[in-house]
Parts: C-alpha cells; sequence; structure tokens
C-alpha cells in the first residue's frame, strides 16, 4: 500500500461519500478538515492523520490506518480507518432524526395527502352537490 493518497480518493475508496466527485466539492465547500484546517481536494492525507468531515447536523471523525485510492469491499472498511467520532455527535443525529416531521407546524411546508384532498374538495364546487346547471335556470 501506498504511503499518500488524494483525500478526495481515499474519501470515495473508504466509502465516506458515494462518488469521487461528491468527495472533491465536500473539500472545496469547506466540509473536510484536517487538524482544523480545511482541505483541497488534491492534499496528500498520511497514515494516523484523523480527517472531519461534516455532513450536517453531524462532524464524524476518521483515523487513517490504509492509504487507499481504489474503492474496496465494505467489509474490509474496518482495515481502512478507525471511526473515532464523539458520541455526542451521534445523539445529536439521533435528536434530528426524532423530531424531523413532529415539530413542523401545521399548514408550513408541503401540504400533506389529506390537505391536498381537502384544497379539492374545497375547490371543486361539484363535490358539494353544487352543479353549473341550477345556475342557467
Amino acid at each position: 500500500m501506498n504511503n499518500e493518497a488524494r483525500i478526495d480518493k481515499w474519501l470515495w475508496a473508504a466509502r465516506i461519500f458515494k462518488t469521487r466527485s461528491i468527495a472533491a466539492d465536500a473539500c472545496k465547500n469547506g466540509r473536510v478538515t484536517i487538524g482544523g484546517m480545511n482541505v483541497k481536494p488534491s492534499r496528500p492525507v498520511k497514515v494516523g492523520e484523523v480527517v472531519n468531515v461534516k455532513k450536517p447536523p453531524v462532524t464524524y471523525s476518521f483515523r487513517i490506518l490504509q492509504c487507499i485510492e481504489n474503492r474496496v469491499g465494505a467489509k474490509l472498511i474496518p482495515e481502512v480507518y478507525e471511526n473515532v467520532t464523539d458520541p455526542k455527535q451521534y445523539e445529536i443525529l439521533e435528536m434530528s432524526r426524532i423530531s424531523g416531521f413532529v415539530d413542523r407546524a401545521r399548514g408550513t411546508g408541503r401540504p400533506t395527502k389529506r390537505d391536498r384532498r381537502q384544497i379539492e374538495a374545497f375547490v371543486e364546487p361539484s363535490l358539494f352537490g353544487f352543479d353549473d346547471d341550477e345556475d342557467d335556470e
């Protein structure tokens, strides 16, 4: 194995991001840091470095065990990096999952299926028994 690898290739190969272009965009947009400093996609990483990846609302931390540039199977991931993410970050993730749609105030956001049916019933007078034929007489 090499002693160095590009950070965007490593993030993709370690299955942290689905594609290399998404990994490169994350680096360009400041969501990937090493030692508190934002990194460019071409920055080489070494074994033992800790990479922080911001995927809102959580910041994941990974310690590099192997520098790879080719994607590996999911079963080999424990050999590539060690997840050193703070447990508090997982609590934040769980809280955001729980509060996802529960706190949505009524009337905000996209209408539900029930809301849509009520709107259509209000707009279409024939559903209430009103016909346009009665107006002609």
